[in-house]
């Protein structure tokens, strides 16, 4: 079987949040089988324990919101976009305040941290989402899309007007080695003229070279300069995995997006599970030969009992 996974000992993190601006501790910690990714507010006594669910999205305004009865924890893509890049399945994440620290920007720390913890297989089969028919949504000239497809992958077009920006695509076929390599060291990025009206607005906080990529009008003010000439539609995949992972299992399809964001991506999952007849719930079985530690395909997958997420 392809086992559901999780860490193998607690690790600590703390740095700033990027939007409260706020110095941030947050621990991992191992969790059993069928637990998925909960989210534990340290700070709070009553209704502290989130859900990484889609169904707790609370806010998409610059970041992925999460809330239950009123206590929420902001900020949670990267993380989250860490762990199914590392095929993460179950943990438990305490956090002392409202946010996820931001780290660098990208989720380049998380992904090397616990890899150097190490992983450990529980013995209960993951359980993926495949769809089955094609699902999509749009606001104005932006959309995001699902359709069928035998692995999981994305393909992601940005369109900026801006000279360090401007018309960038990428796709990939996803598997851990392509993301680690690919995807984790992009960014978060931002433009200076917009930075005092997200300030006013109680936003990016905690914004700094140190953690996001920041554009003037015309070119990258950070002097080690971008990490890659494609890092900012690197970045978008980061978020829109993280997005994804909302749903508590991996995908099998392919994703699709024009200048999509939080919203439209969690917007997209919500319709995805509204259409029953466009997707199923399976497992996944190895024979010792197939068994690797990559998902850059799929096969001999078994359809398990349909159960919503």
């Amino acid at each position: 079987m392809y086992w559901q996974k999780t860490v193998k000992e607690e690790i600590n993190f703390r740095s700033v949040g990027l939007h409260s601006g706020r110095k941030v501790g947050m621990t991992i910690k191992p969790a059993d089988a069928d637990t998925g990714i909960v989210f534990v507010r340290r700070d709070v006594s009553d209704n502290n324990r989130i859900a990484a669910d889609i169904q707790n999205v609370t806010d998409t305004t610059l970041a992925t919101t999460l809330g239950v009865n009123g206590t929420r924890v902001h900020t949670v893509e990267h993380l989250l976009s860490a762990f199914r890049g590392l095929g993460i399945d179950n943990a438990i994440v305490e956090v002392d305040t409202f946010e996820v620290p931001i780290m660098d920007g990208s989720s380049q720390p998380f992904v090397h941290t616990l890899k150097s913890v190490g992983l450990k297989a529980l013995k209960k089969p993951r359980r993926y989402l495949r769809v089955k028919k094609a699902v999509s949504v749009s606001e104005g000239e932006s959309m995001a899309s699902l359709e069928p497809a035998s692995d999981f992958r994305i393909t992601y077009k940005i369109d900026f007007p801006h000279p360090a920006v401007g018309t960038q695509t990428y796709h990939m076929v996803f598997s851990a080695d392509s993301y680690d390599r690919e995807i984790s060291s992009a960014r978060t990025f931002g433009f200076l003229r917009d930075v005092e009206y997200l300030q006013a607005k109680g936003l990016a906080l905690g914004g700094s070279l140190q953690n996001a990529v920041v554009l003037d009008d015309e070119k990258v003010i950070n002097k080690e300069g971008l990490r890659s000439p494609d890092e900012f539609v690197k970045h978008k995949i980061l978020d829109a995995i993280g997005d994804l992972y909302l749903l508590g299992m991996p995908i099998i399809g392919h994703f699709t997006a024009y200048k999509s964001g939080h919203k439209l991506n969690t917007q997209l999952l919500k319709t995805l599970l509204a259409c029953e007849d466009c997707w199923e719930i399976v497992s996944h079985s190895h024979t010792p030969a197939r068994a690797h530690a990559r998902e850059e395909n799929v096969p001999d997958l078994k359809a398990a009992a349909a159960a919503t997420t």
